[in-house]
């Protein structure tokens, strides 16, 4: 199962909306850092749209888990970024750098399809690197 969440990875790395999407099921529930869940792929596509929009990102140092059974998964990496256009109620986008830790969490289907995927990053440390 961990193949799927590293194709998931070599997609987001490449830009590859498409590819990821290929590894969610199609009632992925995702659940974003300081925001809404959002269920389904069409509402993970307009959301990965408007991050690509803002953020150009590539995620390094990864080391994935995979808990007993399969079905269960978790990353850990660094979140190499450029701020590139300002998001609503942060700081204002001027091309700045940042790297931060994160990690993601996965359930996966019968189908070896992800399911949920949840990320977590510290979102106070994000706006204290992009104000500097």
């Amino acid at each position: 199962m961990t193949d799927t969440i590293r194709r998931y990875f070599a997609a987001f790395n490449a830009g590859d909306t498409d590819a990821m999407l290929d590894c969610l099921s199609e009632d992925i529930a995702h659940h974003v850092n300081e925001g809404q869940i959002r269920r389904g792929k069409a509402l993970f596509a307009e959301f990965n749209a408007h991050m690509t929009r803002s953020y150009r990102e590539t995620l390094t140092d990864m080391v994935i888990f995979e808990a007993e059974g399969g079905r269960r998964a978790a990353a850990e990496f660094i979140v190499n970024g450029t701020y590139l256009q300002t998001d609503a109620g942060l700081p204002e986008a001027r091309g700045q750098t940042y790297r931060l830790p994160a990690g993601s969490f996965f359930d996966l289907d019968e189908d070896g399809l992800i399911s949920r995927v949840t990320t977590y990053y510290n979102l106070a440390d994000w706006i204290r690197q992009v104000s500097a």
